[in-house]
């Protein structure tokens, strides 16, 4: 189940093991808390945390001893695992039986960054997998609509919208300036306020910056090169920034796989995967090509010293502007 679902089931009951997976922290976070806050009393007594890395082969006896203990003076006894990645051979020889009979009395919660190599938990029957992935630019906007609505401060569509994209999803980030924006006192909260208030993410500058080019607007370009120059002293990761972009816009250009294939693949949102093959598209096979060779080869003869940073910076904004 998708994590914006966890609410309503949770109201018909807990599902003995759960899978919290996904690169997004606040889900992972949040839904851990939504399971204690329903199904947990006395977690002093009743709650135990393990670290998934130590459980190997018979030390998974400690995981599987825990899970048939019995609650003290509760309904349930709640055990968690963070970044748990069994071997498929340790799984059917130590933790099958147990998690396929687990105590009714009893809530398995794994959370974990990646899916990671080994057993493929999310695929176990007996294992209800939650999708902690980013989520679109949609619910995201509509979760701070609600947010900024229960607090008490109006808020139109696009502020919303632009605090999603300003944040590239991420909820733990979007948590922070929503938090950020009730604090700030002001009522209503504009588009304005939201571009005031809200820090862009390095990643949504650079699209910005490449979004300039696409539009042919080049005194929009310059400023926001200049800002991104003035606030980061390494020349360098800004190249680097910028070749990235580019090469993963031909990559998602000239591939052919499925959106959700290459959002895997890059580690980006499947719906930033769309938008950026329309914007591939406008700039189109050639000009990426040319921008991703340029750009590697101006890192490059910095990295050996043969340009300085400087020179490999102006040579990066020439290129990308007259290419």
């Amino acid at each position: 189940m998708k994590y914006t679902e966890l609410k309503n089931d949770i109201s018909q009951g807990d599902r003995r093991i759960y899978l919290f997976e996904g690169e997004d922290a606040y889900f992972r976070t949040h839904g851990e808390e939504q399971l204690k806050k329903a199904f947990l009393t006395m977690p002093e007594l009743n709650y135990a945390s393990f670290d998934g890395p130590s459980l190997k082969g018979k030390t998974l006896g400690d995981l599987t001893s825990a899970m048939a203990a019995y609650p003290f003076m509760a309904e349930k006894r709640m055990i968690r695992v963070g970044e748990f990645y069994p071997a498929e051979a340790d799984y059917d020889k130590y933790l099958k039986d147990a998690f396929e009979n687990c105590p009714q009395t009893t809530i398995l919660v794994i959370v974990n960054q990646g899916a990671g190599k080994g057993a493929a938990l999310k695929r176990k029957k007996c294992i209800t997998y939650v999708d902690c992935s980013r989520a679109d630019e949609d619910t995201v906007t509509r979760w701070a609509y609600a947010t900024l609505k229960r607090a008490g401060v109006a808020s139109d569509v696009q502020a919303c919208r632009n605090i999603a994209a300003y944040c590239l999803c991420d909820m733990a980030r979007v948590e922070g300036e929503v938090q950020k924006l009730i604090e700030y006192g002001k009522n209503p909260i504009t588009s304005a306020d939201v571009d005031d208030l809200v820090y862009k993410d390095a990643d949504y500058r650079i699209y910005e910056l490449t979004d300039a080019i696409a539009h042919k607007n080049y005194s929009r370009f310059c400023t926001i090169y200049s800002e991104l120059a003035e606030k980061s002293t390494d020349r360098a990761a800004i190249i680097s920034a910028l070749h990235r972009y580019f090469k993963n816009l031909l990559i998602i250009l000239t591939s052919g796989e499925s959106s959700a294939t290459l959002s895997s693949q890059l580690k980006m949102p499947e719906f930033a995967v769309r938008k950026s093959g329309d914007r591939a598209r406008a700039f189109g096979r050639e000009k990426l090509m040319y921008y991703t060779r340029a750009l590697y080869d101006f890192s490059a003869r910095m990295r050996s010293g043969k340009l300085s940073p400087d020179g490999a910076f102006f040579s990066s904004l020439a290129a990308v502007l007259f290419a």
